[in-house]
């Protein structure tokens, strides 16, 4: 089980984040749309039916499953199923309006809403203390928790939307190209179009600074979040200028194949073939030479001239989504949190009763998930 699952390191379990970059290689040629590109990569699942979508009615997952579906139909295979996670405890979470658009401008009948209920998918309930047990500490933490998913689907292949923001997001040359074009206010763009030609070391400074008020400065001790925040900088200020260069950095990023591999293998011990298809190198690099070298103007922009043929306008054009914190931190995290006893976190980086203070608030963060998890399987002599 150990070789199964990519590890994070004891700072990242601290930091809640995994950094760093993968070995460069060259942006392949591609004679692709990325359309194509995206089918190439659906149709495997559609072959090994039942093929499940998980679906929030989000951009991300709205997109894959329109073009699931249309290649389906086009092709002649089963209809892809969506699967909907539904807290009916937590309002916050409904997002059924923009589900039900989705699912009536798709023409799909078959529709899997699960209800979750009384912390099902808390970051210590029952699946998810299953999950640590039988797989140990994997990053992302609300992985472990996925089981309460995974066991009700059964085989078959299952197709999620992550990575969109990534992948389809404005380039760092985006603002200096709005400039030059005239697209939006001038005097509001200048200084991000300044920002993207500063030396990398300007620019790193600055993320740094920026990273140092990120969330993780509500628990990390203070040489920790300067650490933290150096590995941040280092990472985001790593995208090259040309847009397409940049696109294809993503595929890079250690943070992106820790969630693609991990979700593949703990999807895998449910019989479930998962991929993350708008994370799929071809589709990454088709996307970076549809955009060319200059990029799309915004993901507003690349959604339309991706999708525009099979989604409702306002559904690409939609800001927003709604956030699954408080459905991953219940009764259970509650619960330990306030009766732990420190152990399990590295108290060098972290200061265990402001973490505490963080499991415990009404604004928690999956940020602190790791450090949770790690508390708890040491309570239970698995650390």
């Amino acid at each position: 089980m150990e070789a199964a699952f990519l590890r994070c390191s004891p700072f990242e379990v601290a930091t809640g984040w995994t950094y760093g970059l993968l070995a460069p290689t060259p942006l392949p040629a591609s004679g692709l749309s990325p359309r194509e590109a995206l089918e190439d990569c659906l149709r495997p699942a559609l072959l090994a039916p039942p093929c499940y979508v998980t679906f929030s009615g989000g951009r991300d997952s709205s997109a894959v499953l329109a073009v699931a579906a249309s290649l389906a139909r086009r092709e002649g295979h089963a209809l892809p199923i969506p699967v909907t996670r539904v807290y009916p405890d937590l309002p916050d979470t409904d997002e059924s309006s923009w589900q039900r658009a989705v699912i009536d401008h798709l023409r799909l009948d078959d529709w899997l809403r699960l209800e979750f209920r009384q912390g099902e998918t808390d970051l210590l309930g029952a699946a998810a203390r299953d999950g640590l047990l039988s797989r140990g500490l994997l990053w992302p933490p609300a992985l472990q928790a996925h089981g309460a998913m995974f066991s009700r689907l059964g085989e078959g292949s299952l197709l999620t939307g992550e990575g969109g923001d990534a992948v389809l997001g404005m380039r760092r040359v985006a603002p200096a190209v709005l400039f030059k074009r005239g697209r939006a206010s001038r005097r509001a763009l200048l200084p991000h179009a300044v920002n993207a030609f500063l030396p990398r070391p300007v620019r790193r400074g600055l993320a740094a600074r920026l990273a140092r008020g990120s969330v993780q400065r509500r628990w990390l001790r203070p040489r920790a979040l300067a650490e933290h925040a150096r590995r941040a900088a280092a990472d985001a200020t790593a995208e090259p200028l040309r847009a397409d260069e940049a696109t294809w950095h993503i595929t890079r990023y250690r943070s992106f194949a820790t969630i693609r591999h991990n979700h593949s293998a703990a999807a895998a011990q449910y019989g479930l073939s998962a991929r993350d298809p708008l994370l799929d190198p071809g589709f990454i690099a088709a996307v970076a030479h549809a955009g060319g070298t200059s990029g799309f103007e915004s993901r507003t922009a690349a959604m339309h001239a991706l999708f525009s043929d099979l989604l409702p306008a306002a559904v690409l054009s939609r800001v927003g989504k709604a956030s699954f914190n408080h459905a991953h931190s219940g009764s259970a995290t509650r619960e330990f949190a306030g009766s732990w006893d420190g152990s399990g976190v590295d108290s060098d980086l972290v200061d265990p009763e402001l973490v505490r203070a963080v499991w415990l608030s009404d604004s928690p963060t999956m940020a602190a998930g790791l450090l949770l998890q790690s508390a708890w399987l040491a309570a239970e002599g698995r650390h």
